[in-house]
């Protein structure tokens, strides 16, 4: 069975940045795989592309670049917040760069952000993919591909 639009499938990878032999970003094994159905949004539709075809056993090593990904470090998607929105309750610390921060817009959605910068009596909050900017490179293994039906 091959993989493609609607199957279920299941496999293994390690996410790279820098190349190949660079920072590990994300390994997923036999005890975690990532398990999809082709076609449903849920991941990235490049990611899908290259594996499309392949059958359960058959190994993968690609790259997506960074339009393919999550595309360039956009600057209108940083914003300013007063400080005091990060107010720590009790026995908490200030949150440092580089922490995650939960937000929620006026319907009630939820999202991260990630703190950018903090100054005096604001923060600057950046509301990009956090592999936004990058080039993604992915090895990994085709573990078993279903029917959905």
């Amino acid at each position: 069975m091959k993989i493609e639009k609607g199957k279920l499938v299941s496999l293994t990878y390690d996410l790279h940045l820098d190349g190949f032999e660079g920072e590990l970003m994300e390994s997923v094994n036999n005890e975690n795989a990532l398990v999809f159905i082709v076609g449903d949004g849920d991941l990235l539709e490049s990611f899908e592309e290259k594996i499309m075809g392949l059958e359960i056993g058959d190994e993968f090593k690609f790259s997506l670049t960074m339009e393919e990904a999550y595309g360039d470090v956009e600057e209108d998607a940083f914003a300013e917040y007063p400080k005091d929105l990060l107010k720590p309750e009790e026995g908490e610390t200030f949150p440092e760069i580089g922490d995650y921060i939960p937000m929620q817009d006026e319907e009630g959605n939820t999202f991260d952000g990630i703190l950018a910068e903090i100054h005096d009596d604001y923060v600057i909050i950046d509301f990009n993919h956090p592999l936004a900017g990058e080039e993604l490179f992915f090895t990994g293994k085709v573990i078993d591909i279903k029917d959905t039906e």
